[in-house]
């Protein structure tokens, strides 16, 4: 039996890239995504298949920094999930040509410089260029770290992630 938020997510998802003049042929993987933050919220991963892409619609699919992407999967999320009971809800990461895999990796190798620096220097380090749900990521990445803290700070489109050494205070209420 196929979960209904998959078929929900893989049939809105070729409907918006076939209005969108990409050609019908175009496939959608899905993956049960085991790493969200969420262990009871279904998440899954639809990949777009760019065997049929030419490497301009790729670029132009993913966008500058991954704008676009995001701007789809922000769509996906809000209206796959509008006016669905919380039990057929589900979290939508859309991936096309491995760009979140790699921006993952490049957002941990930015959070883990910025902790090595702010150890070494005691000085706050601002991470720049970050969309709102990878801010959040390294939210959840230093909430394990004890002697370190993160806030946001500034307005969209120039809101940025800073890190810093806890306050005495955030030290004592994670002993």
């Amino acid at each position: 039996m196929t979960d209904s938020r998959i078929q929900r997510g893989q049939q809105w998802l070729k409907a918006l890239l076939n209005k969108s003049g990409i050609s019908d042929d175009v496939d959608i993987q899905v993956e049960l995504n085991t790493n969200h933050e969420l262990p009871d919220q279904h998440s899954y991963w639809l990949t777009i298949d760019q065997t049929n892409l030419t490497p301009e619609q790729i670029q132009t699919l993913i966008g500058h920094g991954g704008s676009v992407l995001d701007a789809i999967q922000y769509l996906a999320n809000s209206i796959l999930n509008l006016n669905q009971s919380p039990e057929e809800q589900a979290s939508y990461t859309i991936e096309l040509d491995g760009y979140r895999v790699k921006r993952q990796g490049e957002i941990l190798a930015m959070a883990e410089s910025a902790a090595e620096q702010v150890r070494a220097t005691g000085q706050e380090v601002t991470i720049k260029s970050l969309s709102s749900a990878e801010r959040r990521q390294i939210h959840s990445l230093f909430q394990d770290f004890t002697d370190l803290e993160t806030f946001s700070q500034g307005k969209e489109p120039n809101r940025h992630l800073v890190v810093r050494l806890a306050s005495s205070e955030s030290v004592d209420a994670n002993i």
